[in-house]
């Protein structure tokens, strides 16, 4: 008898484009969410999205709550669940960077609470998916969170960001090649379970990066639009599998390890970026496709070595050899990478 079933959770709308941001309640209303919004933001996206967001709902008569969060920490998350309770909050607003979007879709798992996602950079496929990234101490926890039940990502906002954050969220769908290029081997070697639908949406989402990675400019709405697409068809993807696997591989274990290792780690899109570069190289040798990798992250300006990262090498090295004991994910790097093996990686690839 075939018994297999999935829960697949997605957003209802997703708005994107110019002067989108003031028919955030608009896409509310369309969802029939009641009760009052709590605006979840940080100081310079309030300024930047959150205060135009609050006024529109203000003009509608919804009284919207506003709260304030300084990072993406579990302190943040509970601060927020209080502020819910506090103010009987009948749905979360999230207008911000990952940090608010990741600490508002955890916060309404914990409590039930349906959650809109309004993005101020194109930084990471966080905005959404249904995994929320919150560190702790030296550790990066990765845990199911709620996805949005709509994004609002006005292309007009996201171009002003700093070109820095649009180049991390480009090269984190960049890294998308080699975490699928991981799934398929766990599969293969694992028996891990595999969707072909979620990897092809995946592998997909980083072709269209790949091939328009020239066409990717500095405050440029079309180079939004691009990216944010981007985006939404990688948190699709992890939305239909249930799992970050789609968009996260050694390349992440490597980042991770860079958060926990490095003296003042990178920006987690660039680091997965060069990640990326080195398990490519893993996966498929000398003739592989990490050239084209590397090159597409140069052409958009994100870093493609170790000292473009401001990280040493020797710690890329420490890195590369120790990331498969981050978590009980099997990659290509195995039960681990010799430190020669490792050299020779970072070496040819030009990351050192």
């Amino acid at each position: 008898m075939f018994e297999k079933s999935t829960w697949i959770r997605l957003p209802r709308n997703v708005v994107v484009g110019h002067g989108v941001l003031d028919r955030t309640v608009e896409a509310v209303e369309d969802l029939h969410l009641t009760g009052r919004p709590l605006v979840v933001t940080s100081p310079t996206p309030g300024e930047v999205a959150g205060e135009r967001v609050v006024d529109r709902f203000e003009a509608a008569g919804a009284d919207p709550a506003v709260h304030h969060i300084e990072a993406a920490t579990f302190d943040a998350v509970e601060e927020v669940i209080a502020v819910a309770e506090e103010t009987d909050a009948g749905y979360l607003v999230g207008v911000g960077g990952g940090k608010v979007i990741d600490v508002t879709k955890t916060v309404a798992e914990d409590v039930g609470l349906g959650f809109v996602s309004v993005p101020t950079a194109a930084s990471h496929d966080g905005i959404v998916s249904a995994r929320a990234s919150i560190p702790e101490g030296d550790t990066r926890h990765s845990v199911a969170a709620e996805p949005p039940l709509a994004v609002v990502a006005d292309t007009a906002v996201l171009a002003e960001a700093p070109w820095e954050l649009t180049t991390a969220g480009c090269a984190d769908i960049i890294s998308n090649y080699t975490a699928v290029r991981d799934w398929q081997l766990a599969h293969r070697l694992k028996d891990v379970a595999y969707s072909e639908y979620a990897g092809a949406l995946s592998r997909m989402t980083a072709e269209m990066l790949v091939e328009n990675a020239d066409s990717i400019r500095p405050e440029l709405e079309a180079s939004a639009w691009i990216v944010v697409k981007a985006l939404v068809s990688s948190g699709v993807a992890m939305s239909i599998d249930g799992s970050s696997r789609p968009a996260s591989g050694a390349e992440h274990l490597f980042s991770h390890q860079l958060d926990r290792i490095a003296p003042e780690p990178a920006l987690h899109g660039h680091q997965v970026g060069v990640g990326s570069v080195m398990t490519e190289y893993l996966h498929t040798g000398p003739e592989g496709r990490w050239r084209e990798i590397r090159d597409a992250l140069a052409s958009i300006d994100a870093p493609t070595n170790a000292e473009e990262l401001c990280i040493d090498a020797g710690v890329v090295i420490e890195a590369l050899t120790t990331a498969h004991e981050i978590r009980d994910r099997y990659t290509i790097l195995g039960d681990g990478v010799s430190e020669p093996a490792a050299r020779e990686t970072a070496s040819v690839t030009g990351v050192i």
